[in-house]
């Protein structure tokens, strides 16, 4: 199933605006993939899969390319995403 984007972007306060789009941007880009790498694990043709994954692999640049906007735009999101790095890094003992 894909996603829908969790907000009205009609309502969003003009200051908000761009960040919104770009996690719009991302949510569209992680369904494409999610749909792309279960579409190749689906097939059995050996050409089709390499094609889906590759384009689930341009997908995947597609997200850092939104994310690193996002980032420019988003300090608390900066903080908060080296927040989770952190987190995890003690959960597994790194």
């Amino acid at each position: 199933m894909l996603s829908s984007i969790p907000i009205d972007l009609a309502k969003v306060k003009k200051e908000n605006i761009d960040k919104e789009i770009l996690r719009a941007g991302i949510i569209a880009e992680l369904d494409a993939i999610n749909l792309y790498e279960q579409l190749a694990a689906m097939t059995e043709n050996n050409d089709i899969k390499k094609v889906i994954l590759d384009i689930a692999r341009e997908e995947k640049t597609h997200v850092g390319e939104f994310q690193a906007l996002l980032l420019m735009l988003d300090q608390q999101q900066v903080e908060e995403l080296e927040e989770g790095k952190k987190e995890v890094e003690e959960e597994l003992g790194k």
